[in-house]
């Protein structure tokens, strides 16, 4: 791990970049941000990339920042990895870029995540099955499973509701069950040297969830997306008994702000002795094989 890491007091996993500052706002993209702003109950303003970095810095807390590819699932044109590698480079004493390639572009996606990975060095991918509308077990994601498998690094996929689309019509066409965790369990199974972040507390399935990660070692469990004192009890009941070292913070900002979602988790029944190692000792881990 960088020294300037050790300094930092946390380590957010799930960091949203929503706003590009090289392409206007896709007005598709506008809709579901304003739906989401409803369910949230949160400022409709989404910072830039540049004030995404100085909020964390003001804060010393170290992030993950990423888009979401979802071209093919909703028609939103994405925001380049690239943007957020570049910026990723320039800030490494706090942030780190994990890359989103929709799954449809097969073995051109498979392409360009080596590409992001050697050129300009993302550090793990994100995958959100409900809004790229496919099923993460599908072969047609196996190419991109391949190359991440091949670089033993970390990918995040997002698991339970879908706070994104929630009261627009339709639900916005986004399909809620891709976003059931035991659909991931066949890639933590033929793909073991992926370190799967199984998003948010799950609900509606977060006993599938807490399931996978009691039974394989490459998976893991961020909290974003909840307010802790909102988390189903087991989610509490596991991390204080057999899976602290699987739990990792993460707020979902800018829905949801990291110091909000630490307030909260302080009070929330976690034993004491977990506070370093959730918030950031087990991120720095599986970031940086860090003991």
């Amino acid at each position: 791990m960088d020294a300037d890491w050790d300094e930092l007091i946390a380590i957010d996993i799930h960091v949203h970049a929503e706003h590009s500052c090289r392409q206007p706002l896709d007005p598709i993209q506008a809709e579901f941000e304003e739906a989401a702003s409803i369910y949230f109950k949160t400022d409709a303003k989404r910072p830039s990339i540049p004030e995404t970095i100085a909020y964390y810095r003001e804060r010393r807390i170290g992030f993950v920042l990423f888009t979401v590819d979802m071209e093919a699932g909703t028609g939103i044109k994405r925001i380049a990895n690239e943007e957020i590698a570049e910026a990723a480079a320039e800030n490494r004493d706090i942030m780190r870029a994990f890359a989103s390639i929709d799954p449809h572009k097969g073995k051109a996606g498979a392409l360009e995540a080596r590409k992001l990975i050697e050129e300009y060095g993302v550090a793990g991918f994100k995958f959100h099955p409900p809004l790229q509308n496919f099923d993460p077990g599908d072969r047609m994601a196996w190419p991109l499973y391949e190359v991440i498998d091949h670089y033993g690094l970390p990918a995040i996929f997002h698991t339970g509701h879908s706070g994104m689309g929630t009261g627009m019509p339709g639900g916005g066409g986004i399909r809620l069950k891709y976003g059931q965790p035991i659909l991931v369990d066949d890639v933590a199974v033929d793909f073991p040297n992926i370190k799967i972040i199984l998003a948010h507390p799950s609900w509606p399935w977060t006993d599938e969830a807490l399931s996978m990660a009691l039974h394989k070692p490459n998976v893991f469990i961020d909290l974003s997306g909840w307010s802790p004192k909102y988390f189903p009890p087991q989610i509490v009941r596991y991390a204080n008994s057999q899976l602290g070292h699987k739990f990792l913070f993460g707020s979902d900002f800018p829905l949801i702000p990291p110091d909000k979602w630490i307030s909260a988790f302080d009070s929330a029944g976690f034993k004491p002795e977990l506070r370093e190692p959730i918030l950031k000792g087990n991120a720095a881990k599986l970031l940086f094989g860090a003991a």
